[in-house]
């Protein structure tokens, strides 16, 4: 969840419900120095290769407590990729965990690991991200890392290989957020414009060509940005505004502009206005959007219930992710390969779509998935929320 540098407490939490101030899913947290809280990260869903952090490769259908064994504790920040999760202590340190097998962990080695390991040399951090197989950091002094699977261009520092430790992202300065597609990097500049860095062959780089590049080229005419969020192979941007334009493969209806047809600049969302937030899934085919009055939408592939609409058919436009009663009061959003995530304003969490690992937290993995949100089990006070690829997590406040 995005931060431009000041804190997010529950005061302001209050007023992002009213749609007074902007809550974009994709990517920071405040600058530890402006902390006024931490807490403690837990997670659910699919673990083979250690994802909950728990010190297991079980699966977990609720919450379990991310493992603090290791060192990792008083968590003011939390990110997801594939099948590793990611934390930023309140001392500015990034922690990972889970599958390793790129170096997408950034301790150096390409082992897995069950519980939190300190990702190599950085400090000051105040946001991270995980795609498929890399992650990005972004640092207090507006500079972008990277770490993991490079063969794409996606680490962005010029060159198309691995690495197991963090390299800088070339040219980039003064970024507010960061976001990760599937093998895509973005960056939003204080200036209001938008960057991308990788793979580019649904057109994700949204600067109207289909090459890859292992450094940050500018997206094609968006300027007034105020977040972003990356899909699968699709980018997307919240303009200050209020109105969404999207990039990239559009089999799905991912880019919620009406088609099929893929774009390889941006496009305007269609019928979406008063926007506070986005989201998108890094391994999925669906974009989400918070409106300022706390309701959520969702467009693109909706086979496992994805869109949380109460049918599993896919949207070329928005459609609002409902409940039983309605889903409202929402001021935040996250998204897993399948699955998508709320928090709400009383600091609960709910899910909708894939279940088959227990991704929705709620003590199931039955029916394998769900149509519409179900409460994420014995969560409260959630500060943050992150969709991993088959993988939940949150992070509950601790107010000091």
């Amino acid at each position: 969840m995005f931060r431009r540098r000041r804190r997010l407490g529950v005061a302001t939490a209050a007023l992002a419900a009213a749609g007074l101030v902007a809550l974009p899913a994709a990517a920071a947290v405040a600058p530890v120095w402006a902390a006024a809280a931490s807490g403690t990260e837990w997670s659910w869903g699919y673990n083979g290769l250690g994802a909950l952090g728990n010190a297991t490769t079980a699966n977990s259908s609720v919450p379990v407590r991310v493992s603090g064994l290791s060192g990792l504790s008083r968590v003011v920040g939390i990110g997801a990729g594939r099948y590793s999760g990611y934390a930023v202590a309140a001392d500015g340190t990034p922690w990972s965990w889970g599958y390793n097998a790129y170096g997408q962990l950034g301790n150096g080695t390409t082992t897995n690991t069950t519980v939190p390991v300190r990702v190599s040399g950085l400090t000051q951090v105040s946001a991270i991200v995980g795609g498929s197989t890399h992650a990005y950091a972004l640092r207090q002094d507006g500079t972008v890392w990277a770490w993991g699977y490079g063969n794409y261009g996606q680490l962005g520092n010029g060159t198309f290989a691995n690495s197991r430790v963090p390299v800088q992202v070339s040219g980039l300065s003064r970024i507010l957020a960061i976001a990760s597609g599937g093998a895509t990097g973005y960056a939003l500049r204080g200036d209001g414009s938008v960057w991308a860095w990788g793979y580019n062959d649904e057109g994700q780089l949204g600067n109207g060509t289909f090459t890859d590049s292992n450094v940050p080229v500018r997206v094609s005419g968006l300027s007034g940005v105020r977040a972003v969020a990356g899909g699968q192979e699709s980018g997307y941007a919240l303009l200050w505004d209020g109105t969404v334009r999207a990039w990239g493969e559009n089999e799905h209806g991912q880019l919620g502009d009406g088609t099929t047809i893929t774009r390889a600049q941006p496009v305007a969302v269609h019928n979406l206005t008063g926007v506070t937030a986005i989201a998108a899934s890094s391994e999925g085919n669906t974009g989400y959007a918070l409106l300022r009055d706390g309701t959520a939408w969702a467009w693109g592939l909706g086979n496992t219930g994805q869109l949380g609409n109460g049918d599993d058919e896919s949207a070329l436009e928005p459609v609002q992710v409902s409940g039983s009663t309605g889903l409202d009061g929402v001021i935040g959003l996250s998204a897993g390969s399948f699955s998508g995530y709320a928090r709400r304003w009383d600091g609960t969490v709910w899910a909708w779509g894939s279940n088959y690992y227990g991704q929705l937290g709620n003590g199931t993995t039955t029916p394998p998935y769900s149509l519409r949100p179900v409460q994420v089990s014995g969560v409260a006070r959630a500060e943050d929320i992150a969709g991993g690829g088959f993988s939940g997590y949150t992070l509950l406040g601790t107010w000091e």
